[in-house]
């Protein structure tokens, strides 16, 4: 009702809203808005990148690693349960109450004890399967009916001896109304359920954006807000889908890969998302580092989970350039103190344990003491190797924001390398004057020679100029064919050959103009570290599914043309491409 006459009150402007949506779920289509803030769209995209056939084999280092055999559905309803036992316990009591005082007046339910009824209300809550639910009348959506009984079958099933209790809490959820009720006694239980809504928003909120992510690190590029890391990577058909749909429902909300709120900067979560391609080779780095560094511990601190969550926190956000290292320690040091206290396990924001945190910053400070430590000696190979290809991670997701459906949201400073961590590490000031004294040379040299501008910023990438340029060239696309990217429909493209599950393609045609996005994936069993992944050598007999085509590419302004594009030919100067026809 309050987007409505939000609505209703502004008119026709652009009406966006934060709303965390779990894999799968999708915002109301009655909400009169563009869309949502851009979370979705971001684990969507995310997950693309993580390689799903390591599974297994990431899950089985992790467990060795950490000493943990975790249960991710049970870890969330014990992290969702120690909330509501702590932070939110006086909610909980409320709620309670008024859900006792409801109980009392009814056959079935007036011998409830408070404790049962408390009980089985601390489980729905718990098992809840998403943020929250928008019932405010007596009609209840399919979707919101089918998210509430998901969550009494789940309590049924794990509290049998609670049924009769959940029963009657399942009725009030969906406001099963006996025919005896009274129109007061009706308005109680849908005052229930509205603050029962009020209280699953920010019970998930706590007990999984805010505790959970910081806990179960098998992945850290998969612990994101709106994220659920239990889900190692998904099908290019769902998230083709994902796309399809936004086109027809909700074609003008937001794309975002960094916000103000994500838990990582964007360029992180590209490089971590490197690690589950190989496997192998990571648990035997990771274990080296452990044997090496186990001499800088403490009365065993830290303990093996923040170890491993620590490693890949260093290896994910770790400068390109030596001129921002001088801050790095203490940058880290300051993420690890907030990480560690949210994950409530060895110490907290209430109650701080001093001696673990002590000695987990003298941990890090050893570990990262340059001249000193071994660790330099083993870490520098691998997390180049990592980084380069990162960067390719970045580029390929940097080209997919800007041309799915949907507006791109640029948080500040992701013009170049985004390697912050969580708040206040991404909020720390932005060198705007470096940006676009960059743009301007990219500016001058692109009218030069485009060409050889694509080789020197190939050559140093590091600096971060190759992400500006690929995200100007896009722009410039977006702003010649506005109307393709704002009405054009969304269509997968067929890639054919020997490394065709190592593309990502598809196609946005408005009238007659289609405009093509091609960028790579899993690149680490294709090219090796240092070798470029362009041309022929690399991509051999991949190629396009599609008919004769005449096309240039917005990216490096080359013509493409014949049937059946061919990868060694599209990808021949840069790493990802945009490719547009049209007869104008």
């Amino acid at each position: 009702k309050y987007i409505n006459r939000l609505r209703d009150e502004l008119g026709d402007v652009y009406i966006t809203v934060e709303k965390i949506l779990e894999l799968r779920e999708d915002l109301p289509l009655t909400w009169k808005i563009q869309g949502s803030s851009g979370y979705e769209f971001l684990n969507y995209v995310n997950n693309i990148f993580c390689c799903q056939k390591n599974e297994d084999i990431f899950t089985q280092i992790y467990d060795r690693f950490s000493n943990l055999q975790v249960d991710y559905e049970s870890l969330v309803y014990e992290k969702k349960s120690l909330i509501l036992e702590t932070n939110l316990a006086g909610d909980l009591d409320n709620l309670t109450q008024i859900l006792e005082t409801i109980a009392a007046k009814t056959i079935e339910a007036r011998d409830f004890t408070i404790y049962g009824l408390k009980q089985a209300l601390f489980a729905v809550l718990g098992f809840f399967p998403i943020y929250r639910t928008y019932v405010d009348s007596t009609e209840i959506a399919e979707v919101d009916r089918k998210y509430a009984s998901e969550a009494i079958s789940k309590v049924k099933n794990h509290f049998p001896l609670l049924a009769n209790e959940v029963d009657f809490i399942g009725k009030l959820l969906l406001l099963d109304y006996p025919e005896s009720l009274s129109q007061k006694e009706q308005e109680e239980w849908l005052h229930f359920v509205k603050r029962s809504q009020q209280l699953t928003g920010p019970l998930m909120a706590k007990g999984v954006e805010d505790t959970l992510l910081y806990v179960y690190n098998r992945l850290l590029s998969l612990n994101e807000v709106g994220g659920n890391p239990s889900i190692f990577g998904i099908d290019l058909d769902l998230f083709h889908q994902f796309n399809q749909n936004k086109t027809q429902n909700f074609p003008h909300g937001m794309n975002a890969t960094a916000t103000h709120d994500t838990k990582r900067g964007e360029d992180v979560r590209a490089r971590l998302n490197v690690l589950s391609e190989i496997p192998q080779e990571w648990e035997q780095q990771v274990n080296e580092w452990r044997e090496i560094n186990q001499v800088h511990k403490q009365e065993g601190i830290p303990d093996a989970n923040d170890e491993y969550f620590l490693y890949q926190t260093i290896l994910g956000a770790f400068p390109f350039l030596e001129s921002e290292l001088s801050d790095f320690t203490t940058r880290i040091k300051d993420y690890i103190l907030k990480a560690i206290r949210e994950a409530k396990i060895n110490t907290d924001w209430l109650r701080p344990n001093q001696q673990y945190e002590q000695a987990f910053f003298s941990f890090i400070d050893r570990v990262l003491a340059e001249k000193e430590s071994q660790f330099w000696n083993k870490f520098p190979p691998f997390q180049k190797q990592i980084a380069e290809y990162g960067i390719y991670n970045s580029l390929a997701q940097v080209l997919i924001k800007n041309t799915a459906p949907g507006v791109p949201d640029l948080y500040q400073g992701s013009e170049l390398w985004e390697l912050s961590l969580v708040d206040p590490d991404n909020r720390r000031p932005v060198d705007y004057q470096k940006r676009r004294d960059f743009l301007k040379e990219i500016q001058v040299k692109s009218q030069q020679n485009i060409l050889e501008l694509i080789k020197d910023l190939i050559a140093t990438k590091e600096d971060g100029k190759i992400k500006l340029f690929l995200i100007h060239q896009l722009l410039k696309a977006r702003k010649e064919y506005a109307t393709v990217f704002e009405k054009g429909d969304y269509q997968p493209i067929e890639v054919k050959g020997k490394y065709q599950n190592h593309v990502i393609a598809f196609a946005r045609n408005y009238g007659e103009t289609t405009i093509i996005a091609i960028a790579p994936r899993f690149l680490t069993t294709i090219v090796k570290p240092g070798q470029l992944p362009l041309g022929a050598e690399v991509w051999e007999d991949t190629h396009l599914n599609l008919p004769d085509r005449h096309c240039k590419n917005a990216i490096d302004g080359q013509a493409i043309a014949g049937e059946n594009l061919a990868l060694k030919e599209i990808l021949l100067n840069f790493p990802v491409a945009l490719l547009v026809q049209s007869k104008d």
